[in-house]
């Protein structure tokens, strides 16, 4: 269970690094650049997700009873991607101006965000994991295996 709520949320979070980097530009940039560079690469962020989210529906195998706990769940996942994507964002905004110690904190604040986001996660994802059949279960198990976590242990 602890490796499917990792999984989620940190795909989830190594996205919204990906998206935020994509929005930086040099300094020389126009706000306007900025702003429309930034709203390209949200929008594209966000097909992401959604895309990741309708992947994780069919490999779960959610059935009509689960839907409304996979929709919480699903829910779940976008808030916390908007909530991450915020903190990370901020980080950026400041990349220039900001002295290692407010580095730092802001580094803090996305790592505080992505320890809520996998709270948040856990707690909706409970309860679907327990409603799903024990093939289900399985399946969930292997599709958020840490397979190259496991590797490296070797």
């Amino acid at each position: 269970m602890k490796k499917i709520i990792a999984v989620l949320v940190s795909s989830l979070f190594v996205s919204s690094i990906y998206a935020q980097t994509a929005t930086t530009g040099s300094s020389t940039t126009t706000s306007t650049t900025t702003t429309t560079t930034a709203t390209k690469a949200s929008a594209k962020h966000e097909a992401n997700n959604e895309k990741h989210i309708k992947e994780l529906h069919t490999k779960l195998k959610i059935t009509a009873d689960q839907e409304t706990l996979w929709a919480t769940v699903a829910k779940t996942m976008r808030d916390n991607a908007t909530l991450i994507d915020a903190a990370v964002e901020k980080r950026e905004a400041m990349v220039n101006t900001s002295s290692a110690i407010d580095d730092l904190n802001a580094y803090a604040n996305v790592a505080q965000a992505h320890a809520d986001s996998v709270k948040k996660l856990a707690m909706v994802f409970g309860p679907l994991y327990a409603a799903m059949s024990e093939p289900q279960k399985k399946i969930a198990d292997e599709v958020f295996m840490h397979h190259d976590h496991d590797k490296k242990k070797s």
